[in-house]
């Protein structure tokens, strides 16, 4: 079997797959996309896609149709996770949660490592093309405004992450015994702030530490 994942590491939707295949124990190979470089991703998709992550299995490509579209995960939960990841029972509930996951949780915190993120490439074109590409999207100035936010954002990250944090002070995973997806868009997201140490878990969150080592260590 052949399984790869075009990636960027840091980025709040490629961690959740590599972790819910490592779950899995599936072997997969890991293969790092220049943020502003896309065209591996391009050719493999015939113009399809873009984006990452990608997942090729068996020279098939899986990507995401839309931007809320969950066509990659919802592939590795029917292929390796045997409905783990989505089960029947939670369809409603967890696509609630996955929403406010992917909407106000990451959109804030993002925000807080993409500064660290840009300051971090060393090549001076990688670094400008990276940032011309969120001003397109977020404004002109967005990166920078982000870091003079980074207060404001850090406290509304606390605030949004709290509520997971007591969640988890009264059970396992968000769902119960064992992680479905919710679990490990969450890890990715926090997978994704926390990168290189740029910015930490708060103190006052000791649920959250306790269950990111719990996911990290998870296999079904």
């Amino acid at each position: 079997m052949s399984l790869t994942i075009y990636q960027l590491p840091h980025s709040p939707f490629c961690i959740p797959i590599t972790a819910a295949l490592r779950a899995c124990g599936v072997p997969f190979e890991m293969r790092d996309v220049p943020n502003w470089d896309r065209k591996e991703i391009i050719e493999l998709t015939s113009g399809a896609y873009y984006q990452v992550p990608l997942l090729v299995h068996d020279g098939k490509s899986v990507y995401e149709s839309t931007p809320d579209s969950q066509e990659i995960p919802r592939y590795v939960d029917r292929t390796f996770a045997h409905g783990h990841l989505f089960p029947e029972r939670l369809e409603g509930l967890q696509g609630i949660v996955i929403d406010h996951l992917e909407d106000d949780v990451e959109g804030v915190t993002f925000r807080l490592v993409d500064p660290y993120y840009v300051d971090s490439i060393p090549d001076l074109v990688g670094r400008t093309m990276t940032i011309r590409h969120k001003e397109r999207k977020f404004g002109r100035g967005c990166v920078e405004s982000w870091r003079n936010d980074a207060p404001a954002l850090r406290a509304q990250a606390d605030r949004l992450l709290s509520r997971f944090d007591k969640i988890l002070a009264h059970s396992p995973f968000l769902f119960g015994d064992t992680p479905v997806y919710s679990d490990f868009l969450l890890y990715g997201i926090i997978g994704n702030m926390t990168w290189n140490g740029w910015n930490k878990l708060s103190d006052s969150q000791p649920a959250l530490r306790r269950w990111e080592t719990a996911m990290r260590d998870f296999r079904y």
